[in-house]
Formats: structure tokens, C-alpha cells, sequence
């Protein structure tokens, strides 16, 4: 028994078993029989380290994987997964293939280059190397999102930049990161009472690199970080937002109201601010009163 295995180990075992007889005479020497059976020894290693790197242009994607100190050489597949989830192998792909010997292993890359469609507005492509001898699967993808950045809330957009790139998101441990949009939140709505505190808070799940944040209204000055807290408010304005990243930014607008306060009306902050109207006259109902 071999335990653990090392390269070393691979060479050619032979295993003889001799029986010696005199045939049952004891008077004669006796005559030694032998067998032997031979078998060679191959030591099989998984890779050791795989990444994936890219370069674009556009819609023009450049995407090499590296399998590194593997026996013998893996092999690569590419594949792109849906957004339902589906995957399914990239077929006809121009590619570049690279096998270097490295000591008594081998390192193995695969160049690709894919062209993202116009309505791809996230694409996730993936690296898998597959080696059989060792029952190994490794994968390792990188996602790329439309630079579109888009806004859940009904407020004004502007963009002050050129048309960019997309970007992307390397996977290099198996968890995909969810792609959204950028939301504004208020707590305690968009529309409160009188002389109420509210706290802005911007997120842009999803989107890579992550945004930096720049609050202002009027003409004062800016205040970075995601939250922007209000105190007392006093009349209606409109506070601004700006979320920047090196592929481009935005200008969101977030209008805040003030309510009066018949109790016939309350906030509802999952409704983006939208205030719900009791029309009944006859007072609160428990259901006002839970809301």
C-alpha cells in the first residue's frame, strides 16, 4: 500500500512469488519456481489553480482560463448560463489552445474571444475544466452587466458620460452575485409630516465596481456616503444623488414631501413613497391604525 501518493511513486512495480519443490523427495535439493507479474504505476494530479482573465472592447470579449500543475493536461470547455439559469455550451468559438510542460506537470490555457449581442444585457460566461483521470470539475465564470443603470423610482436621470464599457464581475469561489438596479430608500417614507427627520440611503446592487455617492440639494455642498440624513424637514424639496463609478455615473433626482397630517393617509416605503388615501370620513378603521 502507496499512502499518499507522490510523482515519484510512477515507475514500474514487480511483484515474484518463488515456491520452492523437491517434488517429495527428500533425498534431492529442491528446485526453486518462481512467477512474477509486473504493472506500471501512472500518477494521476488534479490541477492545482485555475483562473480566468479578460480584456474588452465594447462588445468584444477577450477571455483566457489558466489550469495550472495538473497530469495529465485537463480539458476546457466553455459555456454561457441564461438569466433563467439555463447553461449551455458556446459552440463554434474561435480559440487558442496551450499546453506547457511545467517540472512533471502540465499547465494548460485556453484563449477564447465572443462577441456579446446588442439585447445582452448581462452575460455570464463560464470556464470549465473537466480533468477525467482524477474525477475533477472546476468552474470558474466572470459575468459581465450592461452599463445601463436604471433607477426603480420615478425621479429625473441624466447622464454626463460617454457611452461605456461593460463591466464585470469575477466569480473565483462558485456564488453568484445578483445583478439590480439602483434604489433610493427613505426612512421614514417619501412622504412624512412636519418638521420629521428622514434618512436617504442609496444601493446599487450588483452593479461593478461598486458606486461612489454624492448627495447635495441646492447649492450646497456635497455630502459622500450612501445615506443622507434630513433633519426637521419643512417644506417640500428635491434632494440629488450622484452615483459614480470609473464606467460612468448618474444624476438621480429624489423629490421628499411633506403631508398633512389627517390620519386618513400614512407611508408606505415598500410603495417608493406612494401614500395611500382613506376616503371613509367616519374616522380610523383597525386596519388605518396597523397600517
Amino acid at each position: 500500500e502507496i499512502h499518499p501518493t507522490h510523482l515519484s511513486d510512477e515507475e514500474e512495480y514487480k511483484c515474484r512469488i518463488v515456491v520452492w519443490d523437491n517434488t517429495g523427495n527428500s533425498t534431492e535439493p529442491s528446485v526453486p519456481i518462481s512467477k512474477e507479474a509486473r504493472m506500471m504505476l501512472k500518477v494521476n494530479v488534479p490541477p492545482e489553480k485555475v483562473e480566468i482573465t479578460h480584456l474588452t472592447s465594447g462588445r468584444n470579449l477577450s477571455l483566457r482560463c489558466k489550469s495550472e500543475g495538473a497530469k495529465p493536461p485537463v480539458d476546457i470547455l466553455w459555456t454561457k448560463t441564461s438569466p433563467d439559469g439555463v447553461e449551455t455550451e458556446i459552440p463554434d468559438l474561435p480559440k487558442v489552445r496551450e499546453i506547457e510542460p511545467a517540472g512533471e506537470l502540465y499547465d494548460t490555457a485556453e484563449q477564447i474571444f465572443y462577441q456579446l449581442q446588442e439585447n445582452e444585457m448581462i452575460a455570464k460566461i463560464s470556464c470549465v475544466v473537466r480533468h477525467h483521470n482524477t474525477n475533477t470539475t472546476i468552474y470558474k465564470n466572470i459575468t459581465f452587466v450592461s452599463p445601463a443603470i436604471q433607477n426603480a423610482l420615478k425621479v429625473t436621470m441624466q447622464r454626463f458620460a460617454e457611452p461605456v464599457l461593460y463591466s464585470s464581475i469575477e466569480n473565483q469561489d462558485g456564488q453568484d452575485s445578483k445583478t439590480g438596479l439602483v434604489k433610493i430608500s427613505a426612512d421614514p417614507g417619501f412622504k412624512v409630516l412636519y418638521n420629521t427627520s428622514v434618512t436617504l440611503r442609496a444601493s446599487a446592487p450588483g452593479v461593478f465596481p461598486e458606486p461612489r455617492y454624492l448627495w447635495w440639494v441646492g447649492d450646497q455642498t456635497g455630502i459622500a456616503g450612501r445615506e443622507l440624513h434630513i433633519d426637521n424637514l419643512e417644506e417640500d424639496k428635491s434632494y440629488y444623488v450622484l452615483a459614480e463609478n470609473p464606467l460612468g455615473r448618474v444624476v438621480l433626482g429624489v423629490p421628499v414631501h411633506i403631508t398633512t397630517s389627517d390620519y386618513s393617509q400614512w407611508n408606505d416605503s415598500s410603495r417608493d413613497g406612494d401614500v395611500i388615501v382613506d376616503n371613509t370620513t367616519g374616522g380610523l378603521d383597525t386596519g388605518a391604525i396597523i397600517g
